[in-house]
């Protein structure tokens, strides 16, 4: 995303005003608005100081309205997806993406945070150049409606003269931002970023601008449905227990404990089963236990967000944040969330029926025929449709987390696996077990073994990823799991050398500052190279490829052998595997085979621990450990990412629409007589130039409301 130094940048941070909440609905229905305007315009070209317009008082300047639309100009903001919806609803002119470069995604590219605030904080930027923190309040004062009292005039809206001190410095706070994003992008253009990703990222602007088309009745008709079913269900609840909180967990395990005598110790989604059968003799407890089940189901409050989120042309836009996953460059979703819908597992007659009863707002015939709760669940992917006269072709890659392991690590007997039939379960529990190739079949519980241990064990996973993974509900013994890891490891040798040699390098990389190799040595050209096993100095020398470099640094006890001289040039093609890693000021960065790097912020290594800083599960910023397995993880999940950057360019280079797309998956809208599901699946699966030997294969299938084949 870094901007060319030749050409003119425009730095733009907008303020505005809408009674549509931003944070539910995204910024497309926000600014769809009839009482949508925007207040305050601050902005700088180039390096000049910086100028605020207030658009509540008078029209920007002709020079900026022209920069805004001129080609030779490129637009900074951050979070430019806001401004350029914005400019675009007020002027009513194109903002193409292509003119606009984005510095929360420069930033995110990074491995920065995705705040403003949070990312001056994290370059050290000094006070005059941070982000002003008292801009919640006057957001809060300016931006949104007001709750009307007898101290404000019963006014719904705070406008200018009703707090000028406040005005300005809601102005002030709008120059800053534009003052904090050019100096931040100023520290940030010294990082190289792949060419290819500002491409990338203008795709994923315009499926966001696209969007996709909600049924509307169906949403409509899902959530009365869904709100007049939990009020029933709370009714019953209270009825059963006499409980003022049939909600209380407190209160709900000292209920059942006054009338069952059963002491319970947990009631969340995973245990609740198993106390129901505990307490199948007791009715009544069982009732209560089920309606709680029912009511926990949260996925139906995503036909809410529907109807909050959809435009007047019935489409729901900015469903998608590019780079939102940090570090490995994935999507994450946005308003409605596609990253975690569940799946409709309904045969697809019942589905159709069930669809249909929705849409007729035919409320008791649904109850009559389905479990209500669970079926409204498993509907709202129906709720995805394609315009009138076009069709959705839906194709996704076929395993290709774990074709990318097998490829970067050059897991042999995988490889031959994805090149064939691609039956890795079996053909993992046939490995594992020193079965005949062939013998295991499905049903057989031997494939489901290598299923759970395909599933939990391919990041450094042990037993307890086993469990998390849902072995022991599988119907897997206690002592057959560690078993069942030493088993997957053995017969995944090169991959769980991968995930050390990674482990060694990255720290090595962090310790002495040097360019590394993970499981080779650069690509033409020389790096100092150190031990994979205490950091010691090998000396300089060539690249060699993954499974090359795997193979030809062994250890035995304390003693390193190194055959690695015994290469030579005609290596160079398998070497495009090779993950350099290096520092770079603050960041250890990890060359992909696409070109593009990941970044760890600040990492440092104390007591054999390597940490970088990074957003924290709990929330904010904080420093994260790491190890080789999930450094592994983390890179197949990006070169995944690029598997599918390299699809998307395809099917736009052939005019076909994709109108949103979940984890490895793309939903494309296409006319009814266009391209077929097999022309989809073909391109998809194509060969990519950067990954010789890469096994991809994709599925697809055509559908008239989106839903899982």
């Amino acid at each position: 995303m870094a901007i060319s130094k030749t050409r003119r940048t425009l730095s733009v941070d907008i303020e505005t005003y809408s009674s549509v909440d931003l944070s539910k609905a995204g910024v497309y229905r926000y600014a769809e608005s009839p009482d949508f305007e925007i207040l305050l315009l601050a902005y700088a070209f180039d390096d000049d100081p910086v100028q605020i317009v207030d658009m509540t008082a008078i029209d920007p300047p002709t020079e900026i309205k022209m920069a805004l639309i001129d080609p030779a100009i490129t637009k900074c903001a951050w979070n430019a997806n806001f401004e350029r919806v914005c400019l675009e609803r007020r002027s009513g002119l194109p903002m193409p993406p292509e003119q606009w470069d984005d510095t929360m995604i420069l930033a995110a590219e990074l491995g920065l945070p995705m705040s403003l605030a949070a990312a001056g904080i994290v370059l050290g930027l000094s006070e005059d150049k941070r982000k002003l923190q008292e801009g919640k309040n006057l957001i809060q004062y300016f931006s949104k409606p007001c709750k009307p009292t007898k101290t404000n005039g019963g006014r719904t809206r705070n406008l200018p003269e009703h707090d000028p001190e406040k005005w300005e410095n809601y102005k002030t706070y709008n120059g800053r931002d534009v003052e904090t994003e050019r100096e931040i992008r100023k520290q940030l253009e010294r990082y190289k970023i792949a060419e290819g990703e500002h491409r990338i990222w203008c795709i994923d602007q315009r499926i966001n601008d696209r969007g996709v088309m909600i049924d509307r009745t169906l949403a409509d008709n899902a959530a009365r449905i869904d709100a007049e079913i939990k009020d029933a269900l709370k009714t019953e609840a209270k009825d059963i227990s006499g409980l003022d909180n049939p909600n209380s967990v407190v209160q709900i395990k000292r209920w059942i404990k006054e009338r069952t005598g059963v002491e319970v110790a947990s009631l969340d989604k995973r245990t609740i089963g198993a106390v129901r059968e505990e307490l199948k003799a007791f009715p009544d407890v069982s009732r209560f236990l089920q309606i709680r089940g029912q009511l926990a189901i949260t996925s139906t409050a995503k036909y809410a967000r529907m109807l909050q989120c959809i435009g007047a042309d019935d489409r729901a836009r900015g469903l998608s944040q590019f780079y939102g996953a940090s570090r490995t460059g994935r999507w994450s979703g946005r308003n409605i969330q596609l990253q975690n819908m569940k799946q409709n597992k309904m045969p697809d007659a019942d589905l159709d029926c069930a669809r249909e009863l929705v849409r007729a707002g035919d409320t008791e015939a649904l109850g009559l025929v389905f479990d209500p709760a669970p079926a409204l669940s498993e509907l709202i992917r129906t709720a995805f449709v394609p315009k009138p006269g076009y069709k959705f072709v839906v194709s996704d890659f076929s395993a290709i987390e774990a074709r990318v392991l097998a490829w970067l690590a050059d897991e042999t007997w995988r490889l031959d696996v994805f090149n064939g039939d691609g039956k890795i379960y079996e053909a993992s529990a046939e490995k594992m077990f020193n079965l005949p190739p062939g013998s295991v079949k499905k049903g057989d519980p031997m494939r489901q073994k290598g299923k759970i241990a395909e599933l939990a064990l391919g990041y450094g996973g042990s037993v307890g990823a086993l469990k998390a993974m849902g072995a022991l509900e599988m119907g897997l013994q206690e002592n057959e799991l560690k078993p069942l890891v030493d088993s997957w490891r053995a017969a995944n040798r090169n991959i769980t050398k991968l995930w050390w040699a990674v482990d060694s390098c990255a720290k090595s990389c962090v310790k002495y500052g040097d360019p590394q190799s993970s499981q080779g040595w650069g690509v033409k050209q020389k790096y100092d190279v150190y031990s994979l096993k205490d950091g010691g100095f090998i000396g300089s020398t060539l690249a060699v490829s993954a499974a090359q470099a795997i193979s030809s640094v062994r250890y035995r006890e304390n003693e390193l052998y190194n055959d690695i001289n015994d290469y030579t040039a005609e290596l160079a093609e398998a070497s495009r595997k090779n993950l350099r890693m290096r520092m770079d000021n603050m960041l250890m960065r990890i060359l992909l085979p696409s070109g593009r790097e990941i970044s760890y912020a600040k990492p440092k290594v104390e007591d054999d621990a390597l940490t970088y800083e990074g957003q924290i599960q709990a929330g904010g910023w904080g420093r994260i450990e790491t190890y080789g397995p999930k450094l592994v993880e983390n890179i197949i999940q990006a070169i995944s990412r690029d598997c599918l950057c390299e699809s998307m360019i395809r099917l736009e280079e052939n005019g076909i629409d994709i109108v949103f797309h979940v984890h490895d998956e793309v939903i494309c809208e296409v006319p009814e007589e266009g391209p077929s599901a097999e022309d989809i699946a073909q391109i998809m699966g194509r060969p990519i130039e950067w990954a010789p030997g890469l096994p991809m294969k994709a599925d697809a299938y055509e559908c008239q409301y989106y839903r899982k084949d």
